[in-house]
């Protein structure tokens, strides 16, 4: 029985690539024609497959709709969190984690650090949008056009001294965001916390929410934060992999 969910659930990948017969299912699968027959049509009556005129197979509209169903039901929140509280456990820091909506960048989850010194975020609550290390990399993913949109209409409030100043700069970070897929917030906001943050990608490639680690300098300074950078990305990675089923390319942005 196991074999034949196991070449029944082979055909699926392989009709992705495009319409195929009945003699090219059975030559993939390395199966008689008739074989790959009762599974086409087992496969056809649930409604994932689908016969066309000309006699080849393609994938049926009830794939999808299963597809777009589980996307609509996915949480990213409720995935991440649990590798939310394993980061926070082995580094002791701050986590966020964040999505855009709505022209705002909000906190969707947080786990606080063990020690004394707390910081003031709460879920809920959006973040300071022209410096947060979430907001970079959600905004870098935008379509650029979007990206312009959005980074031209902003406000550019001078938080620190190290807060981004203007359109143009905030342009030019998140050129570089994207490019290296990564962001920090070394005191742009408070000049005391420093911020490390990785993307969270859905099955289309594109970023759904921003997850970072926070600590104040008289914890850490912002290079000890730094070296923490390959940990945060393996965790974003792992909530990616789990939120959207595909494995994150190496160095992806």
């Amino acid at each position: 029985m196991s074999q034949t969910v196991d070449r029944a659930l082979s055909i699926l990948p392989l009709l992705a690539e495009g319409p195929a017969d009945l003699g090219q299912v059975a030559d993939r699968l390395g199966v008689h024609k008739s074989t790959a027959l009762r599974l086409l049509r087992t496969l056809h009556e649930h409604g994932l497959v689908y016969r066309q005129s000309d006699q080849r197979y393609r994938l049926g509209a009830r794939l999808f709709a299963l597809a777009q169903q589980a996307v609509e039901n996915l949480d990213v929140r409720e995935i991440a969190h649990p590798h939310l509280g394993r980061l926070n456990e082995e580094c002791g820091h701050t986590v966020h984690l964040a999505v855009y909506e709505e022209n705002e960048v909000l906190y969707i989850d947080k786990v606080d650090s063990r020690y004394p010194v707390r910081m003031y975020s709460r879920i809920g609550k959006p973040v300071a949008i022209t410096v947060a290390a979430v907001a970079k990399l959600l905004l870098a993913d935008l379509p650029e056009p979007e990206r312009r949109a959005v980074v031209e209409r902003l406000d550019y409030p001078l938080y620190t001294a190290r807060s981004t100043p203007n359109a143009a700069a905030y342009l030019r970070e998140l050129a570089t965001v994207r490019e290296q897929g990564w962001a920090t917030d070394f005191g742009g906001h408070e000049e005391s916390i420093n911020c490390v943050a990785a993307p969270i990608r859905g099955a289309d490639g594109r970023v759904v929410a921003a997850m970072s680690v926070s600590a104040p300098n008289v914890v850490v300074t912002a290079d000890e934060l730094l070296t923490l950078l390959p940990l945060v990305r393996r965790t974003a990675d792992a909530i990616t992999r789990e939120y959207s089923g595909n494995t994150p390319a190496k160095d992806a942005v």
